[in-house]
C-alpha cells in the first residue's frame, strides 16, 4: 500500500520518489509544522491581533484577515473547518494510506494543509493527487461516497475545494501505477525547474540549465 505522500511524489517526479524511498522517510522540514498549525487557529488569527502578528503568514495581516473573513462568509462548513471534529486522522484505504489533517462530517470531506504557496487558481497537481488519495481512503473506511476534498494554504489564508472529477481520478490512478512499478531510477528529466529545489538533485544527477542557456539554444 502506498502513502499519500508517495503518490503525490510520483505525480510530481517519479525519479524523486525512487530516491526518497532509498533514503527513507525524511524529517518534516523546519517551519512546516508551524504553518500547518495555522489551519487550526483561524478564529484566533481572525480576532486576536497579537496572534496574527506573531504568525508565520506570507501575506500582510490586513490581507490575511480579509481572506479569513471572506471564507467565513462564503463557506457553509466554516465552523467545522475552523474547529474540526477530527484532527490528524490516519486513513487507510484500498490503495493508499496517510494522514488527513482534518475530517469534516457535514459534508464528509478530508482537508489537507499545505505549507507552500497556492497556484493562482485551483490546486497543484501533486497536491490534487494527494487529496484524491485522502478522499478515496476516507470513502473506503466510511463505506460511503466522498466526492470532494479541501486544500488549505494556511500561510496565505487560502482554502480551495476540489471535486473528484474524472480527470483528477485519472491523475491519481496514473500516480498509483507509477508508484507501484518503480523498481529502479526512472529516466532523468532535463531543464525542469522542479529539479532545482529537490533534495536529491546531486544524487540524482539530473542536469539543470539556466534560463540564459536555454534561450541561447
Amino acid at each position: 500500500m502506498h502513502s499519500f505522500r508517495d503518490v503525490a511524489t510520483a505525480a510530481y517526479c517519479p525519479r524523486k520518489l525512487y530516491y526518497r524511498r532509498r533514503a527513507g522517510d525524511p524529517d518534516i522540514p523546519d517551519g512546516v509544522g508551524d504553518v500547518r498549525q495555522l489551519a487550526f487557529e483561524y478564529e484566533t488569527l481572525r480576532t486576536v491581533d497579537a496572534a496574527l502578528l506573531a504568525a508565520p503568514i506570507e501575506v500582510s495581516p490586513g490581507t490575511y484577515r480579509e481572506r479569513l473573513g471572506g471564507l467565513r462568509r462564503r463557506l457553509d462548513y466554516w465552523d467545522d473547518l475552523a474547529d474540526p471534529p477530527q484532527r490528524d486522522v490516519f486513513l487507510s484505504g484500498r490503495e493508499c494510506h496517510g494522514v488527513a489533517h482534518k475530517v469534516l462530517e457535514t459534508p464528509l470531506v478530508p482537508a489537507l494543509a499545505f505549507a507552500g504557496d497556492p497556484p493562482d487558481q485551483g490546486v497543484w497537481e501533486p497536491q490534487t493527487v494527494r487529496l484524491v488519495a485522502a478522499a478515496k481512503a476516507l470513502s473506503w473506511e466510511r463505506e460511503q461516497p466522498v466526492e470532494r476534498a479541501i486544500a488549505e494554504y494556511p500561510a496565505h489564508g487560502v482554502v480551495r475545494e476540489i471535486e473528484l472529477t474524472t480527470r483528477r481520478k485519472a491523475a491519481y490512478r496514473r500516480a498509483v501505477r507509477t508508484a507501484a512499478t518503480i523498481d529502479g531510477p526512472p529516466s532523468r528529466v532535463d531543464a525542469d525547474a522542479k529539479c532545482r529545489p529537490c533534495e536529491f538533485r546531486e544524487e540524482c544527477g539530473t542536469k539543470t540549465r539556466s534560463l540564459a542557456s536555454i534561450l541561447g539554444d
